[in-house]
């Protein structure tokens, strides 16, 4: 480090290894890259344990790649310092106490600025991060994640950061953010959905968390435009330093090349798209089946594939619920609400979607149908989450409710169910490993 005004530097790092030591630490940022064009746009930071040794994940954000290094702790920090000295004039230190930025003027001064987490109904602090850091939202308590998730929720609940970096490569490349990384208005409702669909399933994984020493694997069908398939690969690759593959499935064939090129653009290793649509896809080892807004009975054929495929996580936002509601008669007292044709599509609704969280829970899964954004943002607002149980329970009270449900309404067959009972028996299916 340079000895000019060096206090402050000394201090920063002081503060960086005993946040490291107390285990608050949430990342580092280097922003504010030096020069006219520089190639090297920022690096960011996060603690990691590799084989019981204590290091420091570096992740290079260039123009068109990103390079990842993993290094034990004190290289790491004087990686960090060689770096703020030469071509970047902040280094950021986010804890879950708030922020600490180190800045480095042209001249070599340096001065440290500090902001706190906010706490509930207070305004977040107007600091800036220099773009960089996940800004905090104040108030943001997990009061609107399904129960069996809130407990692996944030501890600093009165402050919810954004799971998905503004300054997110990815999101320039979408054109969700311009290349200055500032979010471009028409993409505030998809930036909205990609964070929350991100911390859906970021508490999924606290609570299943991936396989010891195998990779994450992942299969979203109706990949679409990409959006929620990229900031995937980013969360599991860059936020979480877990090896990952991600392959969106997606029937389009000109939006499978958009997003295969784009993924090229930014040199993505472990994520690929492909053509094709769930009927007919063959079961395959999977760890999280994600399928958004798959029409009708092709909600059901995803649910299946992901128990073949043995996928710890479910992750479905169902469309149209067309099959239940031509068989669907019910007890004469509720005829005269469901000849209101807007009432019966809406219980088809939910009977389609209870039956299917019922089919999960039978298979060894913690179901929950809950509200994915608000519906001022989409109308196709309900997701349906199946997290895998550490030990599932018996499956005969969900089945015996899914039959009492179908006998109510009249049912006769819904295809999940057929699905799963063609494995021979239901709640023997061979799921894969």
């Amino acid at each position: 480090m340079n000895a000019l005004d060096n206090s402050p530097r000394e201090r920063f790092f002081d503060e960086v290894r005993a946040a490291l030591a107390e285990g608050s630490v949430e990342k580092l940022v280097l922003a504010g890259p030096r020069g006219l064009k520089p190639d090297l746009q920022r690096v960011l930071v996060r603690p990691l344990l590799l084989k019981g040794r204590a290091c420091l994940s570096l992740t290079y954000n260039h123009r068109t790649r990103d390079v990842t290094r993993n290094l034990p702790v004190e290289e790491g920090l004087a990686t960090l310092a060689a770096l703020i000295d030469g071509q970047f004039d902040n280094l950021h230190l986010l804890t879950s106490e708030g922020e600490l930025q180190l800045a480095i003027s042209r001249k070599g001064k340096a001065t440290l600025r500090r902001s706190r987490v906010p706490t509930a109904g207070a305004e977040p602090s107007s600091q800036a991060v220099g773009g960089a850091a996940a800004p905090l939202e104040p108030g943001g308590e997990a009061s609107g994640l399904p129960p069996a998730l809130q407990a692996g929720a944030h501890a600093h609940v009165h402050a919810k950061r954004r799971f998905v970096d503004i300054a997110a490569p990815f999101l320039v490349e979408l054109r969700v953010t311009d290349a200055e990384h500032r979010l471009i208005p028409a993409m505030a409702r998809k930036w909205k959905q990609i964070n929350r669909f991100v911390e859906v399933l970021d508490d999924a994984l606290r609570a299943a968390p991936p396989r010891p020493g195998q990779p994450v694997r992942v299969l979203d069908f109706g990949a679409g435009k990409g959006y929620l398939t990229f900031a995937v690969h980013h969360h599991l690759r860059r936020t979480l330093a877990l090896e990952a593959t991600v392959t969106g499935v997606e029937i389009r064939a000109d939006l499978v090349q958009l997003c295969n090129d784009a993924a090229g653009r930014l040199g993505l290793e472990g994520l690929r798209f492909e053509q094709g649509e769930i009927k007919g896809h063959a079961p395959e080892g999977v760890d999280v089946l994600i399928a958004l807004h798959a029409c009708d009975t092709a909600t059901d054929q995803a649910m299946h594939l992901g128990v073949r495929g043995g996928a710890r996580i479910i992750m479905c936002s169902p469309c149209c619920h067309k099959e239940l509601r031509p068989q669907m008669h019910g007890p004469a007292p509720l005829g005269p609400m469901l000849a209101h044709g807007v009432h019966l599509g809406q219980q088809a609704e939910m009977l389609t979607d209870s039956l299917r969280a019922l089919l999960l829970e039978a298979q060894g899964y913690e179901a929950q149908v809950f509200e994915f954004v608000s519906l001022e943002h989409t109308s196709k607002n309900k997701m349906i989450l199946a997290v895998e149980r550490s030990q599932p329970h018996p499956p005969a009270a969900p089945l015996a409710q899914v039959q009492a449900l179908k006998s109510f309404f009249g049912v006769r067959h819904q295809c999940l169910e057929t699905l799963l009972n063609a494995e021979l028996h239901l709640g023997a299916v061979d799921r894969g490993s």
